[in-house]
């Protein structure tokens, strides 16, 4: 695997999504990609790289343990990237 493989554009996530989607039986909006590189890219920029994978896993536990539906994604979400914006503040 080459460096380029492994830096795909979002859209090329749609295989491995529908992967985790059929192995996990989970449906569409259970995997929103936009929303979750969204948050990757806040983090990673207000915080550090290596903190976006983390703040990610982070924001489906606390997501999960609030009743985990897609609201409760976007609103865990919308608080950690806010979280990552004015930590570099």
């Amino acid at each position: 695997m080459t460096a380029n493989d492994r830096t795909l554009p979002p859209e090329a996530l749609d295989a491995w999504a529908a992967e985790l989607r059929e192995r996990f039986n989970l449906a569409e909006e259970d995997l929103p990609i936009a929303l979750i590189l969204d948050l990757a890219r806040d983090v990673a920029n207000g915080v550090a790289r290596p903190a976006a994978p983390f703040s990610a896993f982070v924001a489906g536990l606390v997501a999960g343990r609030a009743g985990g539906s897609p609201g409760d994604v976007r609103a865990v979400v919308a608080a950690i990237s806010a979280l990552a914006l004015d930590h570099r503040s």
